[in-house]
């Protein structure tokens, strides 16, 4: 079983509510979640944030935040999300970026999955059911790309 896995996922939950999510996480983050699992996620809104309240209320794993440039710079919302884990976060990583852009992104996608054995991700599905090829497919293909497994679970 992997213990190391990194998180990745839709800024755009709004689509579901958050008990759909609850259950999702049960289902598909619980059982990597022992107490010898080591999680990596990205600090952002959506998936992230609901990923580590999840992660935080519900296992004892280890918790890596890591953002861009500093968690002072995310979201209200995820920074609201890391200061109600506070006490379960095991590290947070602030990358330090010049600027949030897409370039930025991408590479703290990178090095969360180049300190991970699995990668789960939670790509927004489009009404018909496929995937658009979001930053979320990036870190995915990233991952396959080192031969890596993935975890994809659409939402």
């Amino acid at each position: 079983m992997p213990e190391t896995i990194a998180i990745t996922g839709t800024r755009s939950t709004g689509h579901h509510p958050d008990q759909w999510y609850a259950t999702a996480f049960g289902s598909y983050l619980a059982p990597f979640a022992g107490p010898r699992a080591h999680f990596f996620l990205g600090g952002a809104e959506g998936v992230d944030s609901l990923a580590l309240m999840w992660l935080a209320a519900n296992s004892r794993s280890a918790i890596t935040v890591v953002v861009p440039a500093t968690v002072a710079q995310q979201p209200e919302a995820a920074r609201a999300a890391v200061e109600r884990s506070r006490s379960r976060i095991t590290d947070i990583v602030e990358l330090q970026s010049p600027g949030l852009h897409r370039t930025a992104y991408h590479a703290r996608n990178r090095w969360m999955v180049d300190r991970s054995e699995l990668t789960i991700g939670f790509p927004l599905a489009a009404p018909d059911g496929t995937t658009s090829r979001t930053g979320t497919w990036q870190t995915l293909d990233y991952t396959a790309s080192l031969g890596k497994p993935r975890l994809i679970v659409p939402i």
